[in-house]
């Protein structure tokens, strides 16, 4: 990991304003930012245009690479999923525009059970579809495992991006779900590394997988039980050069003011770099 792949997702740091949050993270060295989009869709609300809020980011020497918001639909009724998928458009649009090019997503699951083959296949179908649909903005969507009723671990999502056959498809690796599903450590092959385009990071307090959750049991890199420069050392040595982005779920880090909260989380990730650059 260099430094320059170092990002911070601004859930990180939730509560607070986009613009003093941007400050923070210009400050403490942060270059790269992955937004919940929910802090843009704010700011835009505020009476500012995507243009500005691009130059809230580009005036403090920042870049975005991405965001998230909302699940793809696969299995609601075909109006209720045209809307969703409309929304999912709507947020790589915004994204494109501020310079972005991923954006992380949950799924839906049946209603009634289906056979792994069958529920693969449907997946993948819908979201060759959404892929087809943003290819335009430039932007890759990403399947976050475990933030779905169904895709449980990295081999499902895997087994989906590769039903899809699309580029702009891929799987967002996160630590938390790592720890939390039936994902293990072998299955961090080539074959499914391909698929992985873009990263999160974070620890987990030592508490089984099983009994933790996968937001609340966050901890900084380092303060957990994770081997983590095993587990990104294995996804590097596959060929993955995208970005780490910390994404925390911490009322103490929200709590603090953003720039001491960014300060901690950066210095968390420098640990772990083996490359000044």
């Amino acid at each position: 990991m260099k430094k320059s792949q170092l990002a911070i997702n601004s859930v990180s740091n939730l509560p607070h304003p986009l613009e003093p949050v941007l400050d923070a993270y210009a400050t403490v060295g942060f270059k790269n930012v992955e937004f919940c989009l929910q802090h843009v869709w704010d700011y835009l609300k505020e009476g500012h245009s995507p243009a500005e809020a691009r130059e809230a980011l580009t005036g403090r020497g920042l870049s975005c690479i991405g965001g998230f918001e909302d699940i793809v639909e696969c299995f609601t009724p075909k109006r209720q999923r045209t809307k969703n998928h409309k929304q999912v458009l709507r947020n790589a649009e915004l994204i494109s525009s501020l310079g972005g090019n991923s954006i992380v997503v949950g799924t839906d699951g049946p209603s009634k059970a289906l056979k792994p083959e069958v529920l693969i296949s449907e997946m993948g179908a819908v979201f060759a579809e959404i892929g087809d649909m943003i290819k335009h903005t430039g932007v890759t969507v990403c399947i976050e495992f475990n933030w779905s009723p169904v895709v449980k671990s990295f081999r499902t999502a895997a087994a989906i991006v590769r039903q899809a056959r699309r580029k702009n498809v891929g799987v967002l690796f996160d630590p938390a779900h790592y720890h939390c599903t039936p994902t293990k450590f072998e299955q961090l092959t080539a074959k499914n590394i391909k698929t992985i385009k873009h990263v999160h990071v974070d620890d987990m307090r030592d508490i089984p997988g099983e009994l933790s959750d996968c937001n609340d049991d966050r901890a900084l890199p380092g303060k957990g039980c994770l081997d983590l420069k095993a587990l990104f050392g294995a996804i590097e040595s596959h060929g993955y050069k995208g970005y780490f982005s910390i994404e925390m779920f911490d009322q103490k880090l929200w709590a603090m003011p953003p720039k001491k909260a960014a300060r901690m989380m950066y210095a968390s990730l420098e640990k772990l770099c083996t490359s000044r650059k």
